[in-house]
C-alpha cells in the first residue's frame, strides 16, 4: 500500500511526468535482467541446500513455532534450517576483524569475500596482504564488492589492480553516468567463506570506521557471526549466486563447490542462513523479524541504525507492547544520516504510547542489526 500511495501521489500531482517516470521505472530491462538472471541463479542453486528432513522434525520438537518459520523459509525463500553448525558471536568490528585474519591465514583451497563497502586502510591493506599470499600459496581468491565503492573509495579500475595480484574480482553494478534505475541495485552483503568450512555474515564491512581505528561519528557498535559446519552451504551458495550474476561464469562454475558438503559440528541449537532481494515478491526478511516480534511472550529487544517503518512493523512492534513484551530499541547516538534519523524520529510518538522504549547508543554510532527475543531466538545480519 504504501509503495502505490506514493506513485499515486506523484501521478495525481504531476498526471504527464508522473506516469512517464512510472513507465520509465518499470520498464527498465537492466534491471529486470539482473531479477531474472538472479532467480534463475538461484533457482538452480537450491539442489545443493535441500532441506535436512530430520533436521526440521527435529526442530518442531524443540520449538514448533519456529519451525514453522523454518517451513516458510524454506518454501518462499528456499533457504534450509541446519542443525550441526557452531556460531560465533562477535560483539564488535575489532573482534571480528582479529578473528577473520585467523581464518584467512589457515585457507587451504579457496576464500570467497562478499562486501558493501571497501575503503583503503588498515583494515583491508591487512586483508589484502594476506590474500596476496595465500594467492602465492595457490590458494583460490574471490572478491566481489559493490560498484558504489568507485564514488570515492576506490578506483573506477580497482578490480584490474586485484586481478594483477592473482586475485579474481567482480564489481557489482558500478556506477556509470547514465539514466537508468540500475544505479540503485546494490549489494549490501558482508559474506566471507573459507574452504567451504567458516564463514562469517553480519553488519561489519571493510573500513576502518568499523574497527574503530578511525572515528566517524563517535564509538562504532557493530556485530558479526562466525558459522563452522553445515549452514556454511548457504552462504557459499549465496556468494556464488551473486558472482554468477556479476560476471560471466556459467551455472557449472557453482557445481563445481556446492556439491561439496561442509563439514559438521556439533550444535544445541540450529542456525537458519537467509537472504532477501527488493525484486523478490515475498519479503522474507521482514517476516522473519514480524515473526519474532509476533511470536515472543517475555522480550524483544532490537539494535538497528535506521528506524523507517511500514504499518505492518509498527503494528507488530506496538501490538507486541501492549500485549506486554518488553519491546527496547537501540539506535545510534551520534546519527551518520541525519536526514535518515529524522525520519526515524516521526514513529517515535506512536511507538512509545504503545510502551515500546527507545535507547540512543550515546558513545556514538549503531550499526548493528540484531534481533532478540526471550533467549530463544536471535538474528544478527546486514538487513
Amino acid at each position: 500500500p504504501a509503495f502505490k500511495l506514493a506513485w499515486t501521489i506523484v501521478i495525481l500531482a504531476l498526471p504527464i511526468f508522473g506516469s512517464l517516470l512510472y513507465l520509465f521505472v518499470e520498464t527498465q530491462p537492466a534491471t529486470k535482467w539482473i531479477n531474472k538472471r538472479l532467480q534463475s541463479m538461484h533457482a538452480y542453486s537450491k539442489k545443493y541446500w535441500k532441506q535436512d528432513k530430520e533436521v526440521l522434525e527435529e526442530l518442531e520438537e524443540t520449538n514448533d513455532q519456529v519451525a514453522h518459520l523454518a517451513r516458510y523459509v524454506n518454501h518462499f525463500g528456499g533457504f534450509s534450517v541446519y542443525k550441526d553448525t557452531s556460531a560465533k558471536y562477535f560483539p564488535s568490528g575489532e573482534a571480528k576483524f582479529e578473528e577473520l585474519l585467523i581464518q584467512l591465514r589457515k585457507a587451504e583451497k579457496f576464500i570467497f569475500m562478499e562486501y558493501f563497502i571497501v575503503a583503503e586502510g588498515y583494515m583491508w591493506e591487512s586483508v589484502l596482504e594476506i590474500l596476496k599470499a595465500k594467492v602465492k600459496e595457490g590458494v583460490e581468491v574471490r572478491f566481489l564488492y559493490d560498484g558504489m565503492c568507485c564514488l570515492s573509495l576506490l578506483p573506477y579500475h580497482y578490480p584490474q589492480e586485484l586481478e594483477s595480484y592473482g586475485i579474481q574480482c567482480h564489481m557489482f553494478a558500478p556506477i556509470v553516468p547514465a539514466l537508468s534505475t540500475r544505479q540503485n541495485n546494490r549489494d549490501h552483503r558482508k559474506i566471507v567463506v573459507i574452504d567451504g568450512k567458516v564463514a562469517f555474515t553480519g553488519g561489519i564491512n571493510l573500513a576502518d570506521e568499523y574497527i574503530n581505528r578511525k572515528e566517524r561519528f563517535g564509538h562504532w557498535k557493530d556485530t558479526a557471526l562466525r558459522l563452522d559446519g553445515s549452514a556454511v552451504q548457504t552462504l557459499k551458495a549465496l556468494f556464488l549466486t551473486m558472482w554468477t550474476v556479476t560476471g560471466i561464469e556459467d551455472k557449472t562454475d557453482m557445481e563445481h563447490y556446492l556439491q561439496e558438503k561442509p563439514q559438521q559440528r556439533k550444535s544445541s541449537g540450529f542456525v537458519l542462513p537467509y537472504g532477501n532481494s527488493p525484486l523478490t515478491y515475498h519479503k522474507v526478511a521482514e517476516n522473519v523479524y514480524l515473526h519474532l516480534l509476533n511470536t515472543s511472550t517475555n522480550y524483544v529487544y532490537i539494535m538497528t541504525p535506521y528506524l523507517i517503518l511500514d504499518d505492518e512493523l509498527v503494528r507488530a512492534m506496538t501490538f507486541a507492547a501492549r500485549r506486554g513484551v518488553d519491546v527496547r530499541i537501540i539506535m545510534p547516538g551520534i546519527p551518520d544520516k541525519q536526514y535518515a534519523f529524522d525520519i526515524a524520529t516521526t514513529y517515535f510518538k506512536a511507538l512509545l504510547d504503545a510502551g515500546v522504549r527507545i535507547f540512543r547508543y550515546t558513545p556514538g554510532f549503531v550499526h548493528a542489526k540484531v534481533y532478540v527475543s526471550d533467549s530463544q531466538q536471535a538474528v544478527v545480519g546486514t538487513i
